[in-house]
C-alpha cells in the first residue's frame, strides 16, 4: 500500500512547510483541475511519467504551458532521439502507487518509487506558487518552489531543475547536458516465459533460466558533427519486447496521420494534437496493438518451436534416437 494524502500532509505541516489546500471533485486533466482552482493565483503544472528502453523511469513537472518535445528530452538524456515514451498505467500502480491523473512530484513519497528520476521546470522559479495533487486528484495544494524542495530534500531527492524547452546541439564536442539525470543502479529481472509460453503439446526440454542484469546507465551516443541521424523511422524492434515494438509503431503512425490531417483541415499539428487529445488516443490503442501483434509473436513462436524440435529429432540431438 502506498502513502496516503492524510500521511503526505501530516509530513508537510510536520516540516513546517506552508502551503494553501483546496479541495474539489476528482479531476483527471489540467483543463478540469483550473475550473476549480484556477482562479486562487497559482500556476497550474502537468506531469508526465516517462519511462526508457531499460524499464527507468522519469517524472517530468513543469508549468501547464510548458512545451515538453519528448526527442529532444531523450537526446539530452543521452537516450537517443526515441529513448523515451509514456510509462503505462501499470507503473502508476506498482512503482508510483498512485491512480491515473495523479503523477506529481509528492509521489515519490512512497518508498517504491525511490529510483525514479525527477526533472522539474525552471520555470517553477519564477512562480510564487505551483499546484500539485497530493497522493489524490480531488485535492490540489499550492507551495512555492523552494517549500517543494524541502520536501523532497526530506525524502532524499536532490531537486534538479531544468530548461524544458531548450534545444541544445548534442553531438561529439558537446555531451547530453542532461545525462546525469538517468537513474543510477541496474535493473535486474530473470527472465520468464510469460510472453512467449511453450505450447501444452510441445515434449519439455529443460533449459536454465538465464537471469540479466541491464546496466542503467549507458554510455550517451553521441552524434557526429554535420552527419544525418541513421535512425530509421520504421521500427526496428527484434520481437522481444511487444510493448516497445507497439509503442514504435504508435510513434510512426500517429506523425503521419497528424500531417496529413492537418493539411486537409488546415489546422496546426499542435492544435490538431490537443483537439484529439492524440495522446490519450495513444495510451487507449497501445493495448490492443500491443495483443495483436504478442498473438503473431506466440503463433511464429510455436511454430519455430515445433520446427526446431523436429529438426532435433532427426539429427538424433538431445540423447533421443535419430527419426527414421
Amino acid at each position: 500500500m502506498g502513502r496516503t494524502k492524510d500521511e503526505l500532509l501530516a509530513r508537510l505541516e510536520e516540516l513546517k512547510i506552508d502551503f494553501k489546500r483546496y479541495d474539489h471533485p476528482v479531476v483527471l486533466t489540467v483543463e478540469e483541475q483550473a475550473k476549480h482552482v484556477g482562479n486562487f493565483g497559482g500556476a497550474l503544472t502537468k506531469n508526465l511519467l516517462l519511462k526508457d528502453k531499460k524499464h527507468r523511469l522519469y517524472i517530468v513537472s513543469a508549468l501547464a504551458d510548458t512545451k515538453v518535445d519528448m526527442k529532444i528530452l531523450s537526446q539530452r538524456l543521452g537516450l537517443g532521439k526515441g529513448g523515451v515514451r509514456m510509462a503505462p498505467e501499470e507503473n502508476l500502480r506498482q512503482v508510483l502507487q498512485v491512480p491515473l491523473g495523479c503523477v506529481t512530484p509528492f509521489a515519490l513519497f512512497n518508498e517504491s518509487a525511490s529510483a525514479v528520476s525527477l526533472l522539474l521546470d525552471q520555470g517553477f522559479k519564477s512562480k510564487q506558487s505551483c499546484y500539485f495533487h497530493p497522493l489524490t486528484n480531488d485535492v490540489t495544494i499550492a507551495l512555492s518552489s523552494s517549500n517543494l524542495d524541502k520536501f523532497l530534500l526530506s525524502i532524499g531527492k536532490q531537486p534538479a531543475y531544468v530548461d524544458l524547452e531548450a534545444s541544445p546541439v548534442v553531438g561529439k564536442d558537446n555531451p547530453p547536458d542532461l545525462a546525469d539525470l538517468v537513474p543510477s543502479g541496474a535493473f535486474c529481472s530473470s527472465e520468464e516465459s510469460v510472453e512467449n509460453p511453450t505450447p501444452k503439446d510441445a515434449p519439455q526440454v529443460n533449459v536454465p533460466k538465464e537471469k540479466t542484469c541491464l546496466p542503467v546507465k549507458a554510455k550517451p551516443k553521441v552524434q557526429k558533427k554535420g552527419a544525418e541521424s541513421s535512425e530509421s523511422k520504421v521500427p526496428t524492434n527484434n520481437g522481444a519486447n511487444v510493448e516497445i515494438f507497439a509503442s514504435d509503431v504508435l510513434e510512426v503512425i500517429f506523425p503521419l496521420f497528424l500531417s496529413e490531417a492537418s493539411k486537409k483541415l488546415n489546422i496546426k499539428q499542435e492544435e490538431l494534437t490537443q483537439i484529439l487529445k492524440l495522446d490519450d488516443f495513444k495510451r487507449r490503442a497501445a493495448p490492443d496493438l500491443e495483443s495483436v501483434t504478442n498473438m503473431f509473436k506466440n503463433a511464429a513462436y510455436t511454430a519455430g518451436f515445433h520446427a526446431g524440435f523436429d529438426t532435433m529429432l532427426k539429427s538424433g540431438l538431445g540423447g533421443m534416437p535419430p527419426r527414421k
